[in-house]
């Protein structure tokens, strides 16, 4: 004969738990022992929620600079507009242009004198019977042919030197040192440099293509500029005086 429990007792046992097989665990309870919240499951596929927004709105600052960097610079030219009396005068500029121009001038009308003094001249006489011609014909020394040679040589480097070496990397030329004023970038407030320098130099022949009237601009223009400096985006100011 089987024992049996007697009635009554059955309903106090504990229940047992589910299989792990096929079943589902318990669920955990509200709250932890000892009170407080339980974390946040992770999101799916790993990572990390996103930090909740600031308190009454906004938003965060941007985050700072990394070690030894620095911000970078706002964006626009280095040199604002300024009034128009703080660039360079349009007189001023002529000036320093005669400055510069000078010692071109004189190189090369030497070197023009020495062919015109060496030349040589042969002349034919052709006498017919109603008149007599003479027909002159110029041959150029080798000395002459030379110096002409040597002075072109020499005013071209000189012009290189004037108005892209120095110019560009003092931002003026020796007429500019003599008359006080400079070129600098609108977009750097420093020398552009020597490619640019002899870049904006030859940008001139556009002031030239309009009957020189490009080289007028600066009488009426807010920055005194011609168009070779609208190209080269380049401004004239005076350098400042100790």
């Amino acid at each position: 004969m089987t024992d049996q429990p007697p009635p009554g007792e059955s309903d106090l046992s504990p229940p047992r738990p589910p299989e792990s097989s096929g079943g589902y665990e318990p669920l955990p309870p509200s709250s932890p022992p000892g009170g407080g919240s339980y974390p946040p499951p992770p999101p799916p596929g790993g990572g990390s929620y996103p930090p909740p927004p600031p308190p009454g709105g906004g938003s965060y600052p941007p985050p700072p600079p990394s070690s030894g960097g620095y911000a970078p610079p706002p964006p626009g030219p280095a040199i604002r507009t300024l009034p128009t009396q703080s660039y360079t005068p349009w007189i001023i500029r002529v000036a320093a242009f005669i400055i510069d121009i000078l010692p071109a001038v004189i190189v090369h009308g030497v070197g023009a004198w020495i062919m015109r003094a060496t030349h040589q001249s042969a002349c034919v006489t052709e006498v017919t019977q109603y008149a007599v011609n003479q027909y002159c014909v110029i041959q150029i020394s080798i000395i002459g042919w030379l110096a002409h040679v040597l002075a072109w040589v020499v005013v071209l480097a000189y012009l290189i030197w004037n108005y892209g070496y120095r110019q560009g990397t003092t931002g003026s030329s020796l007429g500019k040192s003599v008359m006080k004023v400079k070129v600098v970038s609108e977009v750097t407030g420093r020398p552009i440099g020597f490619w640019l320098s002899v870049v904006r130099q030859i940008a001139h022949l556009v002031d030239a293509a309009i009957c020189f009237i490009g080289f007028l601009f600066p009488l009426w223009d807010a920055k005194r500029q011609t168009l070779a400096d609208k190209i080269m985006t380049t401004v004239v100011l005076p350098i400042p005086q100790d």
